[in-house]
């Protein structure tokens, strides 16, 4: 066991210099991240958070990932091979590659990854796509070779999942394992130790098969609160935080701050909505979603809350994307139209301006999850917006694992403040497919349309790029008349990073890509790790 210290008798953040000459690569110290929400389960795929996500892409691997270009490129496969059909792709894993208890990993551990992706008792929301796969076998025991019965566009994608141990899970219900709390990989950091709603903390992998990592160490620090963070951030007691607009904008603009972080500011493959939970009466009137739209301005919230830092949304993918549809119905700010729809839907205004319909006025409750402003002062424009049209809003906010484990799994809400990171792919069966609607899956508002059921089956199933594309600006389309969500706005990444790390690259899969390469030239460093 190791702990942080600091590394000697260095001067204050405020008198330090970072961010000179760079003295090239050099080994050690640690990088401390700032959240606002702790993991759920380090076993990938029972998880549906970004927290968990991201710590478990440090700890496990696929058998490829996505470089800065969004290119495929090789992680536990060394290489792989596509028949002419593009039904077959056959893998061909590294050698040498060792779990972090010190098993070897073969192509054992690939079939058995994708048995547990397809066993009905595993609960994955993304088992989808392994589903697909007609045939999956190990021909040695580094060669992995997977056949699909048609044409699947994301196959080669989806090989990016983490690569589970066989030897830890074979034969144990994953639901209840211990790697859930300790797990084990084949990753670049090895899990020290997890200290729930406080930190988690990874050591590097001294025998990592692409070479030792630069830092000794990653460090995850829970802080619920925002303002809390952004105290801890300006002590430089963290190296990482998402800054509000609020805080990218004027918070940080004064000397002290710029001489220890570097901000950056891009697109992320993400959006933020509002979502309705399709089996309550009022909200399965897809009238009244598209009324509920006209009432919300979303230009307001991103000029109030986001101080014009980022894009409105009008559906689930990101602007300049290849699959992205400019020209789908808007449904603008307009109060008077959402009235209007709503009257046809049977809301009438009661004496003192509240819309009812069968002696119940409308009314509803919009949650969110504590310690996001951003989305607590989008709900309350919100709130303000549809009084304004004789809709009673109220706002509650609920702890983050409570949120989901409670709520959005249980489907126990009425409307929600959320948001998605999406992937490099288009595809997004998984959110939007009427078969994915079960507990812990990601269609919790339950939406079914059979025309977009037949487009996302369309856009996988094709290799022809074109006929994707028209495949996903129709769903676009059509998700855009349900609006089944009320999608808000792309809001733009804001990170501000201690200035001693560098190897930072931003390129068009942001700056997260690269992590591995991070470093701290040896005169810059802070940390240390000190046995006891």
């Amino acid at each position: 066991m190791a702990i942080l210290t600091g590394s000697g008798c260095k001067p204050p953040e405020a008198d330090k210099e970072y961010g000179g000459p760079d003295t090239g690569p050099a080994y050690g110290d640690i990088f401390i991240d700032g959240s606002i929400g702790d993991a759920s389960t380090l076993i990938p795929p029972l998880a549906s958070d970004a927290a968990s996500h991201g710590i478990a892409s440090l700890i496990y691997n696929g058998l490829v990932r996505y470089d800065g270009d969004l290119t495929l490129i090789g992680d536990l496969a060394e290489s792989w091979e596509v028949s002419p059909d593009g039904l077959t792709i056959t893998f061909k894993l590294r050698r040498g590659v060792k779990w972090h208890d010190g098993a070897p990993f073969t192509a054992q551990d690939v079939l058995f990854t994708y048995q547990t992706m397809v066993d009905p008792k595993t609960p994955t929301a993304y088992s989808g796509d392994y589903l697909q796969v007609k045939k999956a076998e190990v021909l040695d025991d580094y060669t992995f070779r997977v056949t699909y019965p048609k044409p699947f566009a994301p196959a080669l994608g989806s090989w990016g999942l983490a690569i589970l141990p066989r030897h830890l899970l074979a034969g144990q219900d994953i639901t209840q394992s211990p790697l859930a709390r300790r797990p084990i990989g084949t990753g670049p950091y090895k899990f020290q130790e997890w200290k729930a709603g406080d930190k988690i903390y990874l050591t590097y992998n001294p025998d990592y098969f692409q070479g030792r990592v630069y830092l000794n160490g990653y460090l995850y620090v829970v802080k619920p609160d925002l303002a809390t963070m952004f105290l801890e951030l300006k002590a430089g007691n963290i190296d990482r935080m998402n800054l509000t607009p609020l805080q990218y904008t004027r918070q940080t603009e004064y000397p002290r701050f710029q001489r220890m972080y570097k901000k950056y500011r891009y697109m992320p493959f993400s959006y933020i909505y509002l979502a309705y939970n399709l089996e309550d009466p009022r909200f399965a009137d897809r009238q009244v979603r598209q009324a509920l739209t006209h009432a919300i301005n979303k230009r307001e919230i991103i000029d109030g809350v986001l101080m014009g830092l980022g894009q409105e949304a009008y559906g689930p993918y990101k602007p300049g994307a290849w699959f992205y549809n400019p020209d789908v119905p808007k449904f603008p700010y307009d109060p008077e139209k959402a009235r209007s729809l709503l009257a046809e839907a049977g809301w009438k205004p009661n004496p003192g301006g509240v819309l009812e319909r069968d002696g119940k006025p409308f009314e509803f409750t919009i949650l969110t999850n504590q310690g996001n402003d951003i989305r607590v002062r989008t709900a309350e424009i919100i709130q303000r917006r549809l009084r304004e049209i004789g809709i009673l809003v109220k706002i509650r906010t609920v702890e983050w694992a409570a949120f989901i484990k409670e709520f959005i799994d249980k489907g126990h809400y009425e409307a929600i403040i959320l948001g998605w990171n999406t992937g490099m792919d288009p595809d997004q069966y998984d959110i939007w497919h009427s078969s994915k609607t079960k507990q812990g899956e990601l269609n919790f508002i339950h939406y079914n349309n059979p025309e977009v059921d037949a487009l996302l089956e369309e856009g996988r199933h094709t290799f022809d790029q074109e006929k994707r594309r028209r495949a996903y600006f129709r769903l676009q389309e059509v998700l855009a008349q349900d609006q089944p969500y009320t999608f808000l706005f792309v809001p733009d990444a804001l990170p501000a990073i201690h200035r001693r790390f560098r190897g930072i690259k931003p390129a068009a899969a942001g700056i997260d890509y690269n992590f591995r390469e991070w470093y701290v030239p040896k005169g810059e460093q802070k940390y240390t790790l000190t046995p006891y």
